[in-house]
């Protein structure tokens, strides 16, 4: 058995990616050969983020040397390097920084196309407007009906071009369709119930 625990977590912030870690312990999910396979990647990627949550905040020689190599085309003395590793302090930072802000812009803006998208519906719902008329219709529906099916199962829908009789609230079952906000008022039988 390793000293380190693999897997740890705290019950009170739990992370969507501990969560899956812990759906594969679940009875219907449990395989030990992918749990043992799975162990050590969690233990090394655990170990790797402590590193580079350590490195960001206070940058190593070697890393500030490796990107120092990469960037600076001078002779690398300690004062270049005194100088570097306020840089890749920064440059880390402003990184992690940006990553987050992308996340964020991204996920706000998702939730902005959803409320859009939920507006444009209660836009075209509340142009829906059902008149006493209508209702009144419906009841003669249902009490032509009612000899040969239950009232319960006969709904209503209303839409901007017409009010619908349903069976049994779906739309692949219509009774009639009533055209009574135009001026020419009318009704359309779909389907002939037995």
């Amino acid at each position: 058995m390793d000293e380190k625990p693999f897997l740890e977590f705290n019950m009170t912030t739990l992370k969507e990616s501990t969560i899956a870690e812990i759906a594969k312990f679940h009875k219907s999910n449990f395989d030990v050969d992918k749990i043992i396979s799975n162990a050590s990647a969690l233990k090394y990627i655990a170990e790797i983020k402590k590193i580079v949550s350590s490195e960001i905040s206070n940058p190593t020689p070697d890393l500030i040397r490796h990107y120092a190599n990469q960037v600076y085309t001078g002779r690398l003395t300690e004062k270049v390097l005194e100088h570097f590793k306020d840089f890749v302090a920064k440059a880390l930072n402003q990184y992690v920084s940006d990553k987050v802000s992308d996340r964020l812009t991204a996920a706000l803006t998702k939730e902005n196309e959803k409320q859009i998208e939920q507006d444009v519906v209660e836009e075209e719902v509340s142009k829906i407007e059902t008149t006493q008329e209508e209702l009144e219709a419906y009841q003669i529906v249902v009490a032509i009906l009612r000899r040969i099916i239950s009232k319960d199962r006969i709904v209503h829908r209303d839409t901007q071009s017409y009010f619908g009789i349903l069976l049994d609230d779906n739309n692949r079952k219509p009774i009639c369709r009533l055209h009574l906000n135009s001026g020419k008022k009318y009704i359309s039988l779909l389907e002939i119930i037995k």
